[in-house]
Formats: C-alpha cells, structure tokens, sequence
C-alpha cells in the first residue's frame, strides 16, 4: 500500500513547475488591441467576483499593455473598458491605495 501511495503522489505532484513559452514575437496592432481587451475584461471579471488580488494582477497587465497603444489604438479600445481600466480601477488599484497584505 505505501509504495502504490508514494508512486501515486510522485505521479500527481510534478517535481517542477511548467515552464512558459516566451513569445516568439510581441503582438502588435490588431492583435495587441485585441489582448488589452481580453485582459480588461477578465480583470472586470475578477473585480465582479470579489476576487482583489487577482484583479489587481490583471489589471496591471492590461495597463502595461494599454501603455503601448498609441492614440488612434487606444480609440479602438472600447469606451467602457477605457473608463473602467482608467478610472473605476485606479479608484481602488491606484497608488494612493494602502498595498495588499499590509498591515495584517
């Protein structure tokens, strides 16, 4: 029984976790507007679950990517995920907010 166990453990826990895959090459144009997006929403979706840190991981995400838009690509960003990403969630991801973890 404890080796059939201890095969079954060592079968279920990987001794390293998976490496990612850089990216070949960065996204650009469509692709990259595309991607703000996506990460904008999910974001939206976390913050919508009450899931904070997680909302916060992502929305720092699309904001680097959102960083690199120029302004005729940032005007094909929905509106509603621009004032989300813009305002909503600097209101309370901002830098004027205390950090995770502090203070526990």
């Amino acid at each position: 029984m404890g080796i059939a166990f201890s095969r079954l453990f060592a079968y279920l826990t990987p001794s390293m976790p998976a490496k990612k895959k850089p990216n070949a090459k960065p996204l650009t144009g469509a692709a990259l507007i595309k991607e703000v997006c996506r990460r904008i929403r999910v974001a939206r979706g976390y913050w919508d679950a009450h899931n904070n840190r997680a909302c916060r991981g992502e929305r720092e995400k699309a904001m680097a990517l959102y960083e690199t838009l120029s302004e005729a690509e940032r005007e094909k960003v929905p509106q509603v995920l621009r004032v989300w990403l813009r305002y909503r969630s600097e209101k309370y991801f901002g830098d004027d907010r205390t950090p995770p973890g502090g203070g526990r």
